[in-house]
């Protein structure tokens, strides 16, 4: 069934839409824009722990905090690179992938 748009103004207008196509241009037109941040927002084993401790604390000094653990957690895994001779690539990609497992797990929700 296609639904015919018209005005008294315009005219007619010479486009015909189905209505799941209106739907969908009407949800594109009206979707929120895409936020920069966790894809994994509240998705993990500890997200819900985050997410509460956050709440308690604030976000600012929740963030400082965070920050500082990632630091920390940067430090360890540089001073296991230096202890077993990786060079910096490798070293890169344990921070990387402790990144990934952090977002997977819910710490970084």
């Amino acid at each position: 069934m296609a639904v015919s748009l018209s005005s008294s103004f315009h005219g007619s207008w010479a486009k015909s839409f189905a209505p799941c196509e209106e739907r969908a241009m009407l949800a594109a037109a009206f979707a929120p824009s895409p936020k920069m941040g966790n894809v994994n927002e509240g998705k993990g084993l500890f997200a819900p722990i985050v997410i509460f401790v956050r709440n308690i604390i604030g976000r600012k000094r929740f963030n400082q905090l965070r920050g500082k653990a990632i630091a920390l957690h940067s430090q360890v895994i540089t001073e296991f690179c230096k202890t077993i001779g990786a060079d910096s690539k490798q070293r890169q990609g344990l921070i990387r992938l402790a990144k990934k497992n952090g977002e997977k797990l819910g710490f970084l929700a």
